[in-house]
């Protein structure tokens, strides 16, 4: 599948879209702050459009994963070529971009997410022609990693994002925002240095055989890195079961742990979300965070199979123990956002016990409670940027009785929240049953055990209902405005995926179901 604008395909336009806006932006006048706006606003809509466009050609019979042909809107060319290096030898470093499968949601969800962070960023008057310029930055970070099929590229990706986030937290952020954009940076950073150790170790490991020369290059090369006869015969990672190859296993493991954030990795994120502003939180819980897991599923499960059913037991029981931990610790919580940034990890832990299964129907419950889970909180983060706005604080025990002052924002709200419990009729349901499913299959006990996870979470959730939009009005809530047109355009896009994901998920399931049946088949069969 090819398509082009201008001659360039359209993964090229999707990742470097927002670079072009951020361009536009920086040589705008700084009091142009309309201007500013409207360029992210244009850049991220583009976005959405070319999205909707991947969507509507995708081929969902293509499997991807490990198979070259049957990747979608490939763009591959040499991108950086150095010969005769002593020692290294020939090094060489592809553009090489496309998607299946399991891509094609993450990347739908990225430009919905990245656009509704722009509206949500409307309001943003501190500098705001480097915040806009940053956040476009950021957005074209994660939707890289979710094109690139080249490690370094992937890599590239992945630590540009770091920069932005960082002072996007750590300028525009809450009254602790210093303290935590360097923790989100020290721990970030040092995921990315495990996983650069990695890499290279990859690369001196796989070569092949250029067909025009007939010399043996090393690569970066994702695909060719899946291929066991591509490792170099006494290379540090070639084999199976080795010591080195699990070592580079749980290497990349903690570096993906690290973001997703999984337990016991994951202190960084209560800090990060509580100091971020609402539209970075937003952008973090949105799209960020799956960044993890989709590490493991495009990287550690195809290269490493035989390090991933070693380790598999204990991928599973940290996921376990992030759904039951992340859901008491949002329980405890009476700081609304510090309570969702706590679901998050429990929500996250759902995705981790479902990939681990190793069984299809896991995988589709895993990825699809990726893409939903970034939409519900979005929701939710929203919901919490639209009290705080408003009564500049996030005190669950600060408010009760919203519901009679704004009708319209209280519905909206009751929607993700009983999204994020699990409600049948809503996204989160087909997702967590289908990851539940899998797991149930696969270890029992450990899936009984983080069932108990979703009657906690029905717990604080219906809690933070109750105290929040139920009961008596406060005086000082009398005067509230409920939500303008221009919050209505943020949330409703969101609610009727929300909905009609929930109904009718089989749009989603068709894009995914091929590739993840076929890396299912690679990591335990070997295929």
């Amino acid at each position: 599948m090819e398509f082009q604008l201008f001659g360039i395909g359209i993964l090229t336009w999707i990742v470097f879209l927002p670079i072009v806006g951020m361009i536009i932006i920086l040589l705008l006048p700084d009091q142009s702050k309309k201007a500013i706006r409207w360029t992210a606003a244009t850049v991220t809509g583009l976005q959405v459009v070319l999205a909707g466009v991947i969507y509507s050609l995708f081929d969902r019979s293509m499997v991807g994963i490990n198979e070259a042909d049957s990747f979608q809107f490939v763009e591959q060319f040499n991108w950086i070529t150095v010969d005769a290096v002593p020692w290294v030898g020939r090094i060489e470093i592809n553009y090489f971009l496309g998607i299946d499968g399991l891509s094609v949601l993450m990347v739908i969800l990225a430009s919905i997410i990245g656009l509704i962070g722009v509206i949500s960023s409307w309001n943003i008057e501190k500098m705001t022609k480097g915040y806009f310029a940053l956040y476009l930055l950021l957005v074209t970070g994660m939707m890289g990693v979710f094109v690139s099929l080249d490690f370094f590229l992937f890599f590239i990706f992945w630590e540009v994002m770091l920069l932005p986030m960082y002072f996007l937290i750590g300028l525009w952020g809450g009254p602790r925002r210093e303290y935590a954009a360097i923790k989100f940076f020290l721990y970030t950073f040092f995921g990315g240095v495990l996983m650069m150790l990695v890499m290279l170790a990859l690369y001196f490991s796989v070569a092949y055989t250029d067909a025009a020369t007939g010399e043996s290059v090393h690569t970066f090369n994702l695909l060719h890195m899946m291929n066991p006869e591509n490792y170099v015969d006494g290379s540090i990672l070639s084999g199976v079961d080795t010591t080195w190859r699990y070592v580079a296993w749980l290497a990349l493991f903690i570096s993906f742990a690290i973001k997703i954030p999984l337990f016991p990795f994951h202190t960084w994120l209560p800090d990060a979300h509580v100091e971020a502003p609402t539209p970075i939180s937003v952008i973090l819980a949105g799209v960020l965070l799956k960044l993890g897991t989709y590490g493991i599923l495009r990287i550690s499960f195809p290269i490493f199979p035989d390090g991933t059913e070693y380790f598999v037991y204990l991928m599973a029981a940290l996921g376990m123990i992030s759904i039951i931990y992340g859901a008491f610790c949002a329980m405890a919580q009476d700081d609304f956002k510090k309570l969702i940034a706590y679901s998050s990890i429990s929500h996250m832990g759902i995705v981790v016990i479902g990939i681990a299964a190793l069984n299809t129907q896991g995988m589709v419950g895993g990825v699809l409670q990726m893409f939903n889970h970034g939409i519900i909180t979005a929701v939710l983060f929203l919901a919490v940027g639209v009290l705080y706005d408003r009564t500049h604080t996030r005190g669950l025990y600060d408010f009760g009785g919203i519901a009679n002052q704004m009708p319209k924002y209280t519905g909206i709200a009751m929607v993700g929240m009983f999204a994020a419990l699990g409600l049948p009729g809503l996204n989160g349901f087909v997702s967590e049953l289908f990851s539940f499913l899998g797991a149930f299959e696969a270890y029992r006990w450990i899936a009984i055990i983080s069932v108990f996870g979703i009657i906690i979470t029905a717990g604080y959730i219906l809690w933070t209902v109750q105290r929040i939009y139920l009961g008596n009005l406060q005086e000082k809530h009398k005067t509230l405005e409920d939500l303008t047109l221009r919050e209505m355009l943020a949330f409703v896009p969101l609610i009727i995926l929300i909905i009609l994901l929930g109904i009718y998920p089989a749009p989603a399931i068709e894009l995914m179901n091929a590739s993840l049946s076929h890396l299912v088949e690679l990591v335990t069969q070997g295929v």
